[in-house]
């Protein structure tokens, strides 16, 4: 992460991570959030292991609790403040300094966005702690504050990218929804906000550069993302047999070679229409 500080190579990054196809829509919403959620989280690990000269735990949370009901704060809280803090400098600044303070509807969309991932991670922290006492009893216990897995704050993430809320490009004095009849409905920190709608993904589009769906193999019996139903997006799929021939029940003959059979075997493969 200190490497990643120098100027050098916070433009690379920048240039690497930040070059959406389809700019203001829901998927570069989801991958502003995803991103400083995980630059948070990353960050706040290496503090709480000890890998940072700058952090360590939050220690605004020693010598705290509740004496009365037998918990203490102690242990290594994570210390998201300093995660969040780096995530604003390491994101956010270079944008206002090119754009202003939010510039226009889509750098205020990127920047709420950011904010968006960051809070993600401050919503999902959890308190966990440890039993003291005497055989096992918990008369005492210890607390502090980590933060979730990632994979939860993802999840959680996904569930406001299908939720997200299409705001007006023009930019007055705040970030307003799209839909006037909605305006007076307040946008929340955590939520995810895009400006463009998003192009068809299931049909190819060269100059958009997007592949489409057909020919694409998928699971019949999945109803996740892979699943035939939504993968092919209702066009069906078709269904060809696929022969596999492969060494099997190999043995060590002694001496000094090994002896295999050929087996075959016949597998269904689905692909989009």
């Amino acid at each position: 992460f200190l490497q990643l500080r120098q100027e050098g190579n916070q433009r690379e990054l920048r240039s690497n991570v930040f070059v959406p196809c389809f700019v203001g829509t829901k998927e570069t919403a989801f991958i502003y959030a995803v991103t400083s959620a995980g630059l948070v989280h990353s960050v706040t690990r290496s503090c709480s292991a000890g890998n940072m000269t700058e952090c360590s735990c939050d220690m605004n949370l020693r010598h705290g609790g509740s004496a009365s009901e037998g918990w203490h704060w102690g242990g290594c809280s994570d210390d998201i403040h300093y995660g969040m803090s780096f995530s604003r400098r390491f994101l956010d600044v270079p944008v206002k300094n090119v754009t202003g303070k939010s510039g226009s509807g889509l750098a205020a969309m990127n920047l709420h966005n950011n904010e968006a991932g960051r809070q993600a991670v401050a919503k999902l922290m959890s308190v966990d702690c440890r039993c003291h006492g005497v055989s096992g009893s918990c008369a005492v216990k210890t607390c502090w504050k980590t933060m979730s897995s990632f994979e939860k704050i993802g999840r959680f993430l996904k569930d406001k990218y299908e939720n997200s809320i299409q705001i007006s490009d023009r930019l007055k004095k705040k970030l307003r929804r799209k839909e006037k009849s909605q305006r007076k409905i307040p946008i929340r920190k955590e939520d995810l906000l895009y400006v463009n709608k998003s192009p068809n993904y299931c049909v190819e589009d060269q100059k958009l550069g997007i592949p489409g769906t057909q020919g694409r193999e998928c699971n019949r019996t999945s109803d996740g993302p892979d699943g035939c139903n939504l993968l092919c997006c209702g066009r069906g799929y078709n269904t060809h047999v696929v022969r596999h021939v492969e060494r099997c029940e190999c043995k060590f003959v002694w001496c000094c070679y090994v002896r295999c059979r050929r087996c075959e075997t016949m597998t269904d493969v689905h692909t989009c229409k």
